[in-house]
């Protein structure tokens, strides 16, 4: 492991300095609470030359993940960073930025959509592009959001992937509290990312079959996202299924990497689990309430109750296999869910649902919603939702928790 620095940063602080270190050459940015910070600093730091960037402020978070994909598509590391409304201003250029393979890393700040105009944590809005194409990975701390950056850019730009990533941190419970934080050497993260390397591709006939850079060059013009019709559109899209499918082990193998330098691990680099393997009851969840539920397991651990968690790192590509071989058997699992499927079930719920669908072995499955807009989930609710678990009964399947009566 290396010796590393500890310092007092928030979550957008931490992104901003893993961006400083990861060889970065291009940002665009517009800014929006709760992630205006991250900008802010970046900002800093080319100002004050301590990064060697192009920094692009720009009228809208489309325009910023436009820049982004035209500075990708010239073969630039390209990164943004967005939260909410801004999130659904760039949904159209989501997809065009994951079908064009540009390896874009975007941090995202959750809080819930207007409206009405809320500034807190919810997941409503990543959740509301989880079909964009993009790899979506969700942190739980400060801590976590400074390592899922550094290693987001491997993921992005490794050539079985190619896919855009988005690295999730709870608005304001993440973005804006202080925590020590373990910052590796610039040159351990400079070498660990290296630069972008971009793919070659052979160029037609009318070229001499030259192999060139797949990359914007007037020398040798090729066209990036042109009209795909229903001729070779499924194709094309899968290609983009091969990918995502390929993510799963590049996570994994990226995410043991880092953890051979930096000394941390984040379960498997999909799935998080706490005292799981001998667990009766399980919750599963996404962020920082996560944190929480382990202080809470120990307590009912102490109590006498066979209770464990799963968070879940990555939600895309999501992790089905891993999922089943953790939750067979299990007498009864609760999904928390900070977002909701409005007229469905929350997301996460949905997944997983899916992915147990027909498997002989699969424990009765419960949702709860809670926590939109920001509101708190206190120990005591935590408890109170496992013990809704550990009474086992089955319905409602989805239950709304933390609701003022």
């Amino acid at each position: 492991m290396i010796a590393q620095t500890v310092m007092g940063l928030n979550g957008d602080e931490a992104v901003a300095w893993a961006v400083k270190q990861s060889n970065v050459d291009f940002v665009s940015a517009y800014p929006i609470t709760p992630q205006t910070i991250i900008v802010e600093r970046i900002s800093e730091f080319v100002n004050n030359g301590e990064a060697d960037l192009e920094f692009v402020a720009v009228e809208s978070e489309h325009s910023a993940l436009s820049a982004c994909i035209g500075a990708a598509a010239a073969g630039a590391r390209a990164f943004t960073a967005t939260a909410a409304n801004g999130l659904q201003l760039m949904h159209e250029v989501l997809y065009i930025a994951a079908s064009l393979r540009l390896p874009i890393v975007m941090a995202v700040a959750n809080r819930a959509p207007s409206g009405p105009i809320n500034i807190h944590c919810d997941h409503n809005d990543s959740m509301g592009q989880r079909d964009s194409g993009w790899i979506q990975i969700y942190s739980e701390d400060a801590q976590e959001v400074y390592d899922n950056t550094i290693q987001a850019f491997r993921i992005a730009e490794h050539r079985d992937v190619l896919l855009p990533v988005m690295v999730m941190m709870d608005g304001f419970l993440i973005t804006h509290t202080m925590q020590n934080i373990y910052v590796l050497p610039d040159d351990v993260v400079s070498n660990f990312v290296g630069t972008r390397k971009v793919e070659k591709i052979v160029l037609p006939r009318i070229y001499g079959e030259k192999e060139v850079y797949r990359m914007l060059n007037p020398k040798y013009p090729i066209t990036f996202g042109p009209l795909d019709l229903y001729d070779y559109y499924i194709e094309h899209k899968m290609q983009q299924i091969e990918a995502m499918r390929n993510a799963k082990k590049v996570i994994m193998d990226v995410h043991e990497e880092y953890a051979e330098i930096s000394g941390r691990r984040y379960g498997d680099g999909l799935l998080d689990p706490y005292r799981a393997d001998d667990a009766d009851y399980l919750l599963v969840g996404i962020g920082s309430t996560m944190g929480t539920a382990r202080y809470v397991v120990d307590e009912l651990r102490n109590e006498g109750h066979k209770v464990g968690i799963v968070r879940i790192r990555t939600f895309r590509p999501f992790p089905a296999d891993e999922f089943r071989k953790i939750l067979s058997g299990k007498d009864m699992v609760g999904i928390l869910d900070r977002g909701i499927s409005f007229g469905s079930f929350g997301q996460v719920y949905l997944d997983l649902a899916a992915a147990l669908y027909k498997r002989p072995d699969a424990p009765p499955l419960i949702d709860f919603v809670y926590g939109l807009g920001g509101r708190d989930m206190s120990p005591k609710l935590l408890k109170s939702i496992f013990m809704e678990l550990i009474e086992g009964k089955e319905e409602p399947v989805l239950r709304i928790r933390g609701v003022r009566e």
